[in-house]
């Protein structure tokens, strides 16, 4: 799919702002769509590499708008803590780990289907680079795991939250959760598939079916339910996730630099030589994290034991971009 003239020229001439706006409602314009949950697999994938226009953009005529994306789209982690500010009487968050657009179909229809209230969907920004402990410390904690066994004490930034980490099935977590007033739940799921799932370039196939089951299922929702009984519940992630069995392969040359330069991920803290290579094929940014090089476009590139399939920290358009909803659930 060729981007639209009008489209290119806003890319191309507008401010910044209005550039990452653009991107934006086309992304979520080919991700938002329902999906069958019978056959979703082929769906998804060409809703996949639609969108690898829009990245083949920002890394070949737009790179320069990456150094703007920090600054312009709105950081999950200040969107949370915004919304945590808010003077609801109880509130809750989930955070699902590696959660990306491919899966807000599953949501929006469940929300739908199961009687919830949608106050909003949105689209937020990770850290840079998108990794989960850089989204952690963004919201005061050490890490994930501080989270666990409502051990995140009173110096992070969710204040008064039960806290609680895990990979557990939906439905032992919500047994989890009590009658506490304010709840952060970091769940590891789908991170926990996503680093599983790199077989033969089928990782994007493989976590999509798991998806399709897990957020459809009744054992995810009555999670859902425990969650918002009583509560506002915003439902986002830290990052999301690069099909990286879906890109090409760098050349020779480029696959040397790469496979030097980030072994087999997708960011490396510091201020690496980037390269001789126009486009370029990594980028410095620096971020409240500090200095780091990320890997920008879909190149893929041979490391050992094989480049992963699905992988996250690098910058492309559905790695770094997150959906923000919030729902509440009437009373009956």
């Amino acid at each position: 799919m060729a981007l639209r003239m009008d489209v290119l020229q806003l890319l191309t001439n507008g401010s910044p702002e209005e550039a990452w706006q653009q991107l934006i409602d086309q992304v979520t314009a080919i991700t938002s769509a329902p999906l069958s949950i019978t056959q979703p697999i082929g769906e998804v994938t060409n809703r996949d590499r639609a969108i690898g226009e829009l990245d083949l953009f920002l890394s070949v005529g737009g790179f320069e708008l990456w150094q703007t994306f920090g600054e312009v789209v709105a950081r999950t982690s200040d969107r949370l803590m915004e919304w945590w500010d808010e003077p609801y009487n109880a509130k809750a968050a989930l955070i699902l780990d590696g959660l990306s657009l491919r899966e807000l179909p599953w949501l929006l229809q469940g929300i739908q289907e199961r009687g919830y209230t949608l106050h909003q969907s949105s689209v937020t920004a990770s850290e840079l680079p998108g990794e989960t402990n850089t989204f952690a410390r963004a919201l005061g904690f050490s890490s994930r795991s501080q989270l666990q066994n409502n051990g995140a004490g009173l110096a992070h930034r969710l204040p008064n939250a039960r806290t609680e980490s895990t990979d557990l099935p939906w439905r032992d977590c919500a047994e989890w959760v009590d009658g506490s007033p304010n709840w952060v739940f970091w769940h590891h799921w789908p991170d926990c598939k996503l680093h599983g799932a790199t077989g033969a370039g089928q990782g994007l196939d493989t976590l999509t079916k798991d998806a399709a089951k897990q957020l459809s299922s009744d054992d995810f929702w009555h999670f859902i339910e425990r969650l918002t009984k009583g509560r506002r519940l915003v439902i986002t992630s830290d990052h999301g996730y690069a099909a990286t069995g879906l890109f090409a392969d760098a050349t020779d040359e480029q696959g040397v630099f790469l496979k030097n330069t980030f072994h087999s991920g997708r960011s490396i803290p510091g201020t690496i030589e980037p390269g001789p290579f126009v486009p370029p094929l990594a980028i410095h940014i620096n971020s409240p994290h500090g200095a780091y090089l990320l890997s920008v476009g879909r190149w893929k590139w041979k490391s050992q034991g094989g480049y992963p399939t699905l992988a996250h920290g690098g910058l492309s358009l559905l790695e770094v971009l997150s959906p923000f909803i919030e729902i509440s659930k009437p009373s009956t």
